[in-house]
């Protein structure tokens, strides 16, 4: 008996492992793109292959998302490679090290992306296709590749999505474009659970998914690197070769393999007479895209983009009269994925030998980036080089000479064993350049995104550039030990100078601890402190038994270190306290839903809960009217169209709020609204005389340009002993994103514009909008009864990598006004 249940067991996985894999459409019960297959199904999906064809796919978990949904990666390649897996990684990661020798592997590595954004949703179901097709019909591909697919980079999104279109789909599906199956809300899928676009982050992994997925990314970094969008519905297929412009550190190769590759693409999109096109639009220039990071780092990046987005439901009319559905969707993306693959398989040595070429050193103008600064923020930038896998190291006694990022000319710099230092030969030598370099090349105008982003001015360290290699200790920088709070001291006082500090205070808030801010300088001890110095008091906080040991537990959760006030000496800056102010747990809402920007939102949103860990209110636009603002002391106005959301009675009831003490904090779009009201003193800058009469039918893209300015970096001159700027100097860099431009405050410019600094040190900006920006405000304070309104024309909090920029929007809520 035994003998023959081991004969029927051996029989049974005989018959297991010689089944036929089932397609999607047979795993899921329905025809693939007859609906939206929800997230736990395409992961069920994946799982099942992974199973049924182990010797093939390996599925791997990565991560969760905000919302806690998986995330994850499947690799197949042939029964051969499978076995050899790791080794494959091993032999190819070695390439990219210029020190390493290693053998030249015959494997192509290929990793497709669906889904980064969620309401593009054909990319999700074509992932299941393609990977069936690569087992089934294509195999022969997998001899000599390794693909990797992320079946879905955003299912937070892509959940919001499908959700909504269940929700509100007509049965059967209405492609009359009007219906309300084709309308997505304010708050669609394309975006993360906070509202970020993730295709807008490899490279400042101020998410989640980014962080996680940067992880495997950089374990494998593959040769070729497709990420699959859609557009819109009326929109024909795009593939690469991108549009200029290109960022000069792509190379001829990864240029050509481009074009190599939109010719298979071509030639089954002309078989089957599906309109398509090529370099326009999408260029390889900001750096956090889903193709140019990976093409910083020795990829072949590519953007592939399908008519339909949020608007195309299951199927769609279009303005021709044709009907676009679901299912030509997948089969567009489905040719593009597996042509990719294809084309790789093809020239995996060459993939090979020029990927090796991509790291070998380079003779690049700066060899050396140092940056000095505000401990915090250099720890702040390490932590970014870490995700990245970019190695750095620290200086020593010394002047160094350089680009001066300050001053936009050669300058010098003191170093020390504080001084960072980030040298461009090096394995990451080349994204160190797109990251680091002070004005990128830009050679064309037309961008489909910011033009400037260069991190020493994202984090406001001061910085040089150097031609020659700076030599640099590779021993971390070593902090000075927490010294333990003394419990006779009458009151401790710490620095206000970063988020980290912003972090110390709100966690006391937050537990009762009485905090108050010197409104002055002062010196203690020969140190100095500045104006928004944070003061903790025994007399202040005699009400708290646990005082001294909850003060402790936040110095080191925040990693600051609370001094023992003594009296303060040299030149009789004593602090009195007339000079202090108290800062009190303050009540915060934010405006959410239309008019607001879903990202400008998103943002604020970010930065409250994952940055500064205080609570904040959200109130959307259906029904703030029937809001009492008296509960709250704070309420942001993030970026946005206004149009006639305020309307008289709405702006009524603000206005009588913040005169009673309220405190409006007005950013982007949002002083629109609030400079059409006569008695605020913020004006905007009207068009010159007879530039308006330029804006005639027929003008050309670049000539309108000349009035935009496409995300580029102004230096602004700072009124530090203002509340807005403590813990700033006296000027700071700001991301410009439009040419919205507001003449000077009568008084309150915190930050501003003025004649000469009209020229951006970094991005481009129209001749027309260069000259709407000067003596033009940045930042500003007004008074209005006992409140106050705080203007920020410029994003502080810019898709949550604008470091330098958190600081102020802390101040705009705690010290303003105090």
């Amino acid at each position: 008996m035994r003998h023959l249940l081991l004969a029927f067991f051996l029989v049974q996985a005989l018959f297991s492992f010689s089944q036929e894999i089932k397609s999607p459409s047979e795993f899921l019960g329905y025809g693939l793109g007859t609906q939206f297959t929800r997230y736990h199904q395409v992961i069920d999906y994946y799982r099942y292959l992974s199973q049924v064809a182990s010797d093939r796919v390996q599925l791997e978990a990565y991560g969760k998302t905000y919302e806690q949904r998986p995330l994850v990666i499947a690799v197949v390649t042939s029964a051969n490679n499978m076995q050899h897996l790791e080794e494959i990684r091993r032999e190819h990661l070695p390439k990219i090290n210029k020190n390493t020798t290693a053998e030249n592997g015959s494997n192509a590595i290929v990793w497709l992306s669906y889904n980064v954004h969620g309401n593009e949703s054909s990319g999700t179901e074509a992932s299941m296709q393609t990977i069936y097709e690569l087992l089934v019909h294509k195999s022969e591909y997998l001899d000599n590749t390794v693909v990797i697919i992320d079946p879905c980079l955003n299912p937070d999104g892509r959940e919001r999505y499908v959700n909504w279109y269940y929700q509100f789909r007509n049965t059967p599906n209405i492609m009359d474009p009007n219906s309300k199956e084709h309308h997505e809300g304010w708050l669609s899928g394309r975006t993360n659970h906070y509202m970020f676009d993730l295709n807008r982050d490899w490279a400042w992994a101020t998410q989640a998914e980014t962080q996680q997925r940067l992880k495997v990314y950089n374990s494998w970094l593959p040769h070729v690197h497709a990420d699959f969008h859609e557009q819109g519905v009326d929109k024909a297929y795009y593939f690469a070769p991108a549009a200029e412009p290109f960022h000069e550190v792509i190379t001829d190769f990864q240029r050509e393999f481009q074009a190599i590759t939109a010719t298979n693409h071509a030639k089954y999109f002309d078989t089957n007479g599906w309109p398509y096109f090529t370099q326009e639009v999408f260029d390889l220039f900001y750096p956090s895209y889903g193709d140019t990071y990976p093409t910083y780092n020795g990829s072949i990046g590519m953007t592939y983009e399908q008519g339909g987005s949020g608007h195309a439901g299951l199927g769609v009319l279009r303005t021709n009269g044709d009907t676009l559905t679901l299912k030509e969707r997948i089969a567009h993306h489905l040719v593009t994925g597996l042509s990719t693959v294809e084309v790789a398989s093809k020239n995996s040595e060459r993939l090979n030998k020029e990927f090796e070429k991509f790291y070998q050193p380079k003779n690049y103008t700066y060899k050396s980036y140092l940056l000095n600064g505000n401990p915090d923020k250099i720890e702040a930038l390490t932590q970014l080089l870490d995700r990245h896998e970019i190695g750095y190291g620290w200086g020593k006694e010394g002047i160094e000479e350089g680009f001066d990022y300050n001053t936009s000319k050669q300058g010098h710099m003191a170093t020390s064993s504080q001084t960072l230092i980030v040298n461009s030969n090096q394995t990451k030598g080349t994204l160190v350049k797109v990251l680091f370099e002070p004005r990128a090349k830009l050679s064309d105008s037309l961008t489909y995104d910011i033009t400037a982003w260069s991190l020493p001015y994202a984090y406001g360290l001061d910085a040089l550039a150097c031609e020659k290699l700076v030599p640099e200790k590779m021993a971390k920088n070593t902090k000075t030990g927490r010294r333990p709070l003394n419990p006779d001291a009458h009151a401790f006082v710490t620095e206000w100078k970063s988020i980290k500090d912003a972090r110390f205070l709100t966690d006391l808030l937050k537990r009762n601890i009485r905090v108050r801010l010197a409104s002055k300088s002062f010196k203690m001890n020969g140190e100095h402190f500045g104006p928004g110095s944070l003061i903790i008091s025994r007399s202040d906080n005699a009400h708290n038994p646990d005082f001294l040991i909850t003060l402790d537990k936040m110095a080191k959760k925040n990693e600051v270190s609370p001094k023992p006030m003594t009296d303060p000496e040299g030149n009789g800056q004593v602090l009195k306290i007339d000079e202090t102010k108290g800062i009190h747990d303050i009540r915060i809402a934010v405006l959410s839903g239309a008019p607001t920007d879903p990202l400008a939102f998103g943002e604020v949103w970010h930065f409250f809960e994952q940055q500064l860990h205080y609570p904040i209110t959200v109130l959307n636009s259906d029904y703030f009217r029937w809001v009492d603002l008296s509960l709250y002391d704070v309420l942001i106005l993030p970026d946005g169209d206004y149009g006639n959301f305020f309307n008289k009675e709405q702006m009524k009831y603000l206005k009588k709020w913040m005169q009673t003490g309220g405190k409006t904090i007005a950013m982007g779009g949002a002083i629109k609204a609030i400079s059409r009201e006569k008695d605020f003193g913020i004006t905007p800058i009207i068009e010159r005389k007879g530039q308006e009469g330029n804006r005639t039918y027929g003008r050309s893209e670049r000539d309108e340009i000349k009035d935009e300015i496409t995300g580029a970096i102004f230096k602004t001159k700072v009124d530090n002993l203002q509340p807005l700027a403590y813990g700033y100097g006296d000027t700071y860099f700001s991301l410009k994103l439009g040419n919205d431009a507001y003449p000077y405050l009568k008084e309150g410019n915190v930050a501003y514009i003025n004649k000469r600094e009209a020229e951006p040190v970094s991005g481009f900006a129209g001749s027309e909008a260069r000259k709407r920006m000067e003596r033009t405000l940045v930042f500003g304070v007004e008074r209005y009864g006992k409140g106050n309104i705080v203007y920020m024309v410029d994003d502080p909090l810019f898709r949550g990598f604008w470091i330098n920029g958190q600081l102020l929007f802390a101040n705009a809520l705690f010290m303003v006004g105090e």
